[in-house]
């Protein structure tokens, strides 16, 4: 059956088939895996980098900060654009870019040649994400909008855990240009099912481009991103103040504008409804903690245990598997009993973990971390695309594409934070547990890393006990908006 068929089929209103959106499906998944590693393998790249480029990791680093910068950025464009020129068609851009700046990448002879070509990654990467979870929404029926997106989720979570394993073994085996053009094959794969399935969105009627918006937007969030990256090493340093300065200012100035306005770049409206508000505040306080296991506990098997990268990305793959595991039945549960219940046990997992994580002793084996991140695994599979799918139908129907760019954007900064705060709390409780131990190193930094996983899994609970008030949204009410918004979708495949 053709693309066109399938469409007409769901107009008239015939069962809906996962087979039909198959195509589109395979597109924003091999587009979303090749943006998410691209991220957490240059985590362990960079002494390797730092190596062949004879520099150092201040230098290297903001091969790390440009790329999300970038990223942080253009995220708030993507409503705009897709409304404008089409989401299939912007889709498709941002994965050439990406691409394209991945090839640059792998050619990069100078530390600055780098920094540039990953700021054109990151151009590209950061609309990727957005975009698809909002075609792919718009896609798929209400009643089977939870077991769908439980399947976009997937790429989310395979990215930052398997990483470090293809990362270790690039570097290991070859050299770090592959870690770049790895992306070359994936991009174009991408490219070419993108064409072929993606539906032709109908554009929309835009007025002028939100101008103040689209120029405070991304100064604030990249003054932010900033901010926080230097304060991560210094807290009091003048670059971190005047960059938290600026990028408050700047944030309090977009969110007037926005307000005022009647087409704006981010739709801040949204937060009036006190479900969305809650929704989003839950989604961070569970992100929080789970970035805190994403980046503590590879960095616990490699100061603690001493492994090498590539084993390393090995022992997180049992948390991969509960989370693959538990995914599909995260998202069939939330179509039958809505967000609550089981975003309340996900969390709740994950926080488990963490706290299973903080009373880890200088002698417990791998096989208790292992454990611990399996639990995690499991709540991360459970949690993760209710709360997201959540968010996504408690907004009006008409404003899903400026939706997906808010939470994005709003996510990227709300992680840095978390990240930058739990680091900096964590080396504050080793200065305090070595003067504790008389000077015991090892023994003060299993102290610091169970310190740092106890505040990690508070973070979570608190998003758990937030998550008990999450309320079933009554999608009859918006029928009429969601006919409209469905319809360009499925017309013009």
């Amino acid at each position: 059956m053709s693309n066109q068929s399938n469409a007409a089929s769901r107009v008239e209103g015939a069962p809906f088939s996962m087979k039909a959106i198959m195509g589109p499906m395979m597109a924003i998944v091999v587009g979303m895996i090749m943006v998410i590693l691209d991220s957490t393998v240059m985590n362990i790249a960079v002494p390797v980098l730092m190596h062949d480029f004879g520099t150092t990791v201040n230098t290297m680093q903001w091969s790390i900060t440009a790329y999300t910068l970038a990223l942080s950025a253009v995220i708030p464009l993507a409503g705009w654009l897709t409304d404008r020129f089409g989401a299939k068609q912007i889709f498709l851009i941002t994965i050439f870019l990406f691409t394209a700046g991945s090839l640059l990448c792998s050619f990069a002879a100078t530390p600055e040649q780098l920094i540039v070509y990953r700021i054109i990654q990151g151009i590209g990467g950061g609309m990727v994400q957005p975009i698809g979870m909002a075609i792919i929404f718009k896609l798929a029926p209400p009643n089977k909008q939870g077991a769908v997106m439980g399947m976009l989720g997937i790429p989310m979570m395979l990215g930052p855990a398997l990483g470090p394993v293809l990362g270790g073994y690039l570097l290991e085996y070859a050299t770090w240009h592959w870690i770049f053009l790895i992306n070359l094959p994936i991009g174009i794969i991408a490219i070419l099912v993108g064409l072929k399935f993606l539906p032709r969105v109908e554009r929309k009627t835009v007025p002028a481009l939100d101008f103040w918006g689209m120029l405070l937007a991304p100064i604030a969030f990249a003054t932010l991103s900033y901010a926080v990256s230097e304060g991560g090493k210094d807290w009091g340093s003048k670059n971190t103040i005047v960059s938290l300065i600026v990028g408050i200012v700047a944030l309090l100035l977009f969110i007037i504008v926005e307000l005022r306005h009647r087409q704006p770049l981010l739709e801040l409206r949204v937060f009036k409804s006190w479900d969305f508000t809650l929704g989003i505040v839950t989604s961070w306080l569970s992100t929080m903690a789970l970035f805190g296991s994403f980046l503590f506990v590879p960095m616990y098997m490699q100061q603690v245990f001493h492994y090498a990268p590539l084993k390393t990305g090995f022992m997180i793959l049992p948390q991969v598997a509960m989370t693959g595991l538990f995914m599909p039945f995260g998202g069939k549960l939330f179509d039958k009993f809505g967000a609550r219940a089981v975003s309340v046990v996900g969390i709740a997992l994950i926080s488990a973990g963490m706290f299973y994580m903080s009373q880890i002793q200088a002698d417990s084996g791998a096989g208790y971390v292992i454990t611990a991140t399996m639990i995690m695994g499991a709540g991360m599979g459970l949690s993760m695309m209710p709360v997201n799918t959540h968010i996504l139908k408690v907004a009006p129907r008409h404003l899903v594409g400026r939706v997906t760019p808010l939470t994005s954007a709003a996510q990227q900064v709300v992680v840095s934070f978390a990240v930058a705060g739990l680091a900096s709390y964590m080396s504050t409780r080793v200065v305090d547990h070595m003067a504790a131990n008389k000077g015991d190193a090892a023994v003060s930094l299993v102290s610091a890393f169970g310190d740092t996983f106890f505040i990690a899994g508070c973070i979570g609970a608190a998003g758990a006990l937030l998550a008990l008030l999450l309320r079933k949204p009554k999608v009859a009410e918006d029928a009429e908006a969601s006919d409209q918004a469905q319809a360009p979708v499925m017309m013009g495949h």
